[in-house]
């Protein structure tokens, strides 16, 4: 019999260009402690094209069938941050490219996985950030209005190590 108090399924970790150490130990913490693994996903809006995860296994055909070494260089540099902190993708997380609208992708991704959770970073600090979601909108706020899906939304820490 399922335990009912269980979250069932991976847990949706949305990372942009620049994120905090604490956001992704604590979100693998959390995958971690209820035994789910760690989708890792980082969102391109300047790309409607084509879905992928790294080592080449695409899970959507490009318009262009030509390799584009420039689009695939914000996954490598990711991926290479998460490894840093996280180990080699394997049993505990793996890590993925999305296109297209942010809140959109995460949700697509949680509903194709069977997400139990899905976690994001509360966003940066400051005049411009605010001005970005002020302009584009806010992930977090998008995500808990869009899906039914439980969203954490995890601060960055008051003092970050100098």
């Amino acid at each position: 019999m399922p335990d009912e108090r269980r979250l069932p399924g991976p847990i949706i970790l949305g990372v942009g260009w620049s994120f905090t150490e604490h956001m992704i130990r604590t979100a693998a913490a959390l995958a971690a402690s209820i035994e789910e693994h760690l989708i890792c996903a980082f969102v391109d809006p300047a790309s409607y094209l084509t879905e992928w995860e790294p080592a080449d296994h695409r899970t959507a055909l490009s318009l262009d069938p030509s390799i584009n070494a420039e689009a695939e260089f914000p996954s490598r540099y990711l991926q290479h941050k998460l490894e840093a902190i996280l180990g080699k993708p394997g049993h505990s997380w793996s890590f993925r490219v999305l296109n297209g609208d942010v809140p959109k992708a995460l949700s697509r991704l949680a509903e194709n996985t069977g997400a139990a959770l899905l976690v994001v970073g509360a966003g940066r600090r400051g005049t411009l950030a605010r001005l970005d979601r002020a302009l584009e909108g806010s992930v977090s706020a998008a995500l808990v209005h869009r899906q039914e899906r439980p969203v954490l939304i995890i601060p960055e820490p008051r003092n970050k190590p100098g």
